[in-house]
């Protein structure tokens, strides 16, 4: 079986996608599966146990500079490089119009959302656009929405602890370490910068050194700020691609972070975990005990999660992970 999976961002999405990969190949072993996405998030999606190519789709820039000679050359490689295979199934686990175009472009039978469920993105034209739209529940978590799309697209039963095939290429730290995934490319997420400094001196009390990656000026400046406060036991890490990223992460012991795809990535990699939610939206995108996840907690709170309901959580996830 060939099948194509289009998903082209964002990075928290192409990560809630992961676990279809390992469905489809328990339930059709040998099957050969591609998938579209944007390029910024193409490495990742090659680390993925069982993806056969990452088909790279640069709708974002593209559309910056449709009348360039480049993006005209660069649009026909991408469909001609769709129009090369022949696919059994196409599924767009998006559900926007760009992404079911794409999946009608493809040459293959193809799958689509027929309605939009809580939270999520999804536009009526994309239904019309597949050749078969399937119904999901609307209340439902972002990774059982692709799980329960494409099990039902290609007739198995989605069930299980959910399998993303993430891991990092690089040893364990030696140094006990939790990395503190500070910054989102929303304000409204972030977690303020005291309570940072008080969990990061309980975590250094208990021997943990704290790593704080950074992207961006912002981040840097905060990620800065952070460490002179906690001292020699803290480290910045310079600024890197989401792959390096993803391995320098996966060495660690453990994360605390903001809703943000670093944190989903946190997840993937099955890493201790806290994730904080500011808004009442874990149920639709952070860890739960539903999907296997013991050692990994959401945190909701407002205007922000309480200092110790986080450090609480904390310790949880760790007993969870050593039990």
């Amino acid at each position: 079986m060939r099948v194509l999976i289009v998903k082209l961002s964002s990075l928290g999405d192409v990560v809630h996608a992961m676990p279809v990969v390992h469905d489809i190949r328990a339930a059709h072993p040998g099957a050969q599966i591609d998938w579209v996405v944007e390029p910024g998030f193409a490495a990742l999606v090659r680390r993925v146990d069982g993806v056969h190519a990452a088909i790279e789709c640069a709708l974002r820039r593209w559309r910056k500079r449709w009348w360039t000679a480049d993006v005209r050359r660069e649009w026909r490689a991408f469909r001609e490089a769709l129009a090369s295979e022949r696919y059994d199934s196409v599924i767009d686990l998006q559900g926007l119009t760009k992404s079911a175009l794409i999946a009608r472009m493809a040459n293959g039978t193809s799958y689509g959302l027929a309605n939009r469920t809580d939270g999520a993105s999804h536009e009526p034209p994309a239904r019309w656009l597949v050749d078969h739209a399937i119904h999901v529940e609307p209340h439902i978590h972002a990774l059982d929405r692709s799980r329960v799309l494409a099990a039902r697209a290609l007739g198995y039963r989605a069930d299980g602890v959910p399998q993303f095939g993430l891991r990092s290429r690089l040893p364990a730290l030696a140094l006990k370490t939790v990395v503190f995934v500070h910054g989102s490319s929303r304000d409204d997420k972030l977690w303020p910068e005291a309570h940072w400094i008080a969990i990061g001196r309980r975590a250094i009390d208990a021997g943990w050194r704290i790593a704080l990656p950074q992207a961006g000026e912002a981040e840097l400046a905060r990620a800065r700020r952070l460490a002179d406060a906690l001292g020699p036991d803290s480290e910045v890490w310079p600024a890197m691609d989401l792959d390096a990223l993803t391995d320098r992460m996966g060495a660690t012991h453990g994360v605390i972070g903001v809703d943000s795809g670093l944190s989903h990535i946190a997840v993937a990699l099955d890493l201790p975990h806290v994730q904080l939610y500011n808004f009442p939206t874990a149920w639709r995108t952070g860890p739960q005990a539903a999907h296997g996840h013991r050692h990994q907690r959401s945190i909701e709170g407002q205007p922000t999660p309480a200092l110790e309901a986080v450090w609480n959580a904390w310790l949880d996830v760790q007993k969870a992970q050593g039990a």
